[in-house]
């Protein structure tokens, strides 16, 4: 099939999925949060990209991998999404003792999940190939834990979704450190052009928005910039979500307003037409991997959750006393960034599947690890409230 009608056919599946925001389910499955909330991870996305894939061959494998440059653009728009929320003006009202607590609570799950990838990986050798790995690798292992790290949540109490900010902060943080050590000869230079690449793109919309005056002009040269910037990082194996991330923290913390409020929603318009387009290419890409992908989603679930509980009932609360009246359950405003991924996780695992090369064994054990998320965060009682409404 022509790459073109490919990409047609790609986007129309897309957007005509996105646009049935709650499909009519049967009578069994009607009101069921969990139900609704599996759907929501974009599993549906990954499925469909199956059965036009390898399944029924409607796409072809090689035209698909000519819009390779279209996931990476998916990918980098997700990045912006997140990263349009690092405003320099909120970011810094933060003070030191929250980044302590962020800390508190995102790097013990960063440390146990990458260790738990590690030696997952030395157990079954051939989850080992599914993830990339010639032999268990650090690199490898502190992506997935990265990955795993990050909750980002925009819904709930004010403090929920500050700490899934922060979570998220310090997981892309491990992701790029993780990508620039997967190229040992050139770690330094992999880093610098991450963070040099996001910042001058970014930088040189925040001139060019000064002299914008109408918002199709401001959303126009951000779809540019953020299409630079996904090229820029494809071209350079790059993490595409990273470049764009710092990027959109650029434009939205120096822009004037009515360029952050067009760039805002430019950025939303599109957030889900996107994934769609993303995870169904994804699905129609994978090559056969190992069933031991399955029980490690869920075991790398578990333990992020486990660690979570932990560092939460038994450290937080001594930095916050009025986290001791539950003597059993994380706080409501924690819900979210204790159990709860998004996009941004799955956005982070395809881009290392393709800057790597992988046969999608990545992506797949996050999506599954995002699912049995979801059922945990709905079928346990581990969202209790506190006595008070929110602590900030």
């Amino acid at each position: 099939m022509p790459p073109l009608l490919t990409l047609a056919l790609v986007i129309v599946a897309g957007l005509a999925l996105t646009r049935l925001s709650r499909p009519s389910l049967p009578a069994p499955f009607r009101g069921s949060a969990l139900f609704g909330d599996l759907l929501a991870t974009g599993a549906l996305f990954l499925l469909l990209g199956l059965v036009l894939g390898p399944g029924l061959g409607v796409i072809d494998p090689t035209g698909l991998r000519a819009l390779e440059p279209l996931v990476a653009l998916g990918i980098g728009w997700l990045g912006a999404a997140f990263g349009s929320r690092l405003e320099w003006r909120m970011i810094r009202r933060i003070s030191v003792r929250t980044w302590v607590v962020g800390a508190t609570l995102a790097v013990p799950v960063l440390v146990v999940t990458t260790v738990s990838a590690w030696l997952l990986a030395r157990a079954a050798p051939s989850l080992a190939e599914s993830w990339g790995m010639g032999r268990p690798s650090l690199a490898i292992a502190l992506a997935i834990g990265g990955i795993l790290t990050t909750a980002a949540s925009q819904r709930g109490p004010r403090l929920g979704r500050r700490n899934a900010l922060l979570d998220t902060a310090f997981g892309v943080a491990a992701v790029m450190v993780a990508v620039a050590i997967s190229h040992p000869n050139a770690a330094l230079r992999t880093i610098v052009l991450t963070v040099g690449g996001g910042g001058i793109l970014g930088g040189l919309y925040v001139a060019l928005a000064r002299t914008i005056t109408q918002p199709h002009e401001a959303r126009l040269a951000a779809a540019a910039v953020i299409l630079a910037g996904a090229g820029f990082s494809f071209a350079l194996g790059l993490s595409a979500f990273v470049v764009c991330a710092l990027e959109a923290a650029v434009m939205m913390s120096f822009s004037p307003p009515h360029v952050r409020r067009a760039v805002a929603e430019l950025l939303a318009r599109w957030e889900m037409p996107l994934y769609a387009t993303i995870l169904i290419v994804a699905g129609a890409l994978l090559r056969p991997i190992t069933v031991w992908v399955v029980p490690a989603a869920v075991a790398l679930a578990l333990i992020r959750v486990a660690v979570r509980w932990v560092t939460v009932r038994f450290g937080l609360d001594q930095v916050n006393p009025v986290w001791r009246s539950l003597p059993f359950a994380p706080p409501r405003e924690f819900a979210f960034s204790a159990m709860r991924q998004g996009a941004s996780a799955v956005a982070l695992a395809a881009g290392l599947d393709m800057v790597r090369g992988g046969s999608g064994g990545v992506l797949v054990t996050i999506l599954l690890s995002v699912m049995a998320a979801e059922a945990i965060a709905v079928l346990t009682p581990l969202t209790a409230s506190p006595r008070r409404a929110e602590v900030s």
